[in-house]
């Protein structure tokens, strides 16, 4: 049977549905239970879909964690993309820099963030191939080359990155006692260190 462009465009906007559904029931079940607890069972019975229509639109579980993840993390892209200075444009890159870093450890030590609590269900191999932790990287390595900072910034850039992502925070933080505070002022040290050395004065947080 050939599909006419009508059928095609009513499909997709079927599927557009059926995802935002899902979505938004995965969200409300991660919001009453906590990410850990919630099922693919649970989700497909509160969104009102078979089983088989959740696994075919997001793979598997981590999937569905991913695309949850994705749109928890979308205010906070807009904030430090397009959002006011020194987290947004307009400051200079090390201080853009600094409140980058610093906005991801007050969020990783804010047991009520949503995106944080999704980032630790997810494996850590695919959670480094995300939407999200791409953009991260690429935007940390955005500013170093803003910064004038020489030599390999996607490196660096992974290099810092590990110093500002759960499994480091939740260490120092639990086993270790290490204050938010600290772990702040550690990350506008590091900043202040490398970009100092490219010749960018940075400003204390």
């Amino acid at each position: 049977m050939t599909r006419t462009p009508g059928d095609a465009g009513a499909e997709r906007a079927d599927a557009a549905r059926n995802r935002a559904r899902l979505l938004e029931a995965a969200a409300r079940l991660v919001a009453e239970r906590g990410a850990e607890h919630v099922t693919m069972h649970e989700v497909a019975r509160a969104a009102g879909v078979g089983k088989g229509t959740l696994f075919r639109r997001f793979g598997d579980r981590t999937g569905l964690l991913l695309a949850l993840l994705a749109d928890a993390e979308a205010e906070f892209h807009e904030t430090y993309t397009l959002g006011p200075p020194p987290l947004g444009p307009g400051a200079p890159a090390g201080d853009r820099l600094t409140a980058f870093g610093c906005a991801l450890i007050e969020r990783l030590a804010d047991d009520t963030d949503l995106g944080a609590a999704l980032a630790r269900q997810v494996p850590l191999e695919r959670l480094h191939g995300s939407q999200v932790a791409r953009a991260f990287h690429h935007h940390i390595a955005s500013l170093l080359r803003e910064a004038g900072v020489e030599g390999d910034t996607d490196m660096l850039a992974h290099t810092m990155l590990a110093t500002a992502n759960s499994e480091t925070v939740d260490y120092l933080r639990n086993e270790h006692r290490i204050s938010t505070a600290r772990l702040r002022t550690t990350w506008a040290e590091l900043v202040r260190r490398v970009v100092a050395r490219a010749g960018e004065p940075v400003g204390h947080r």
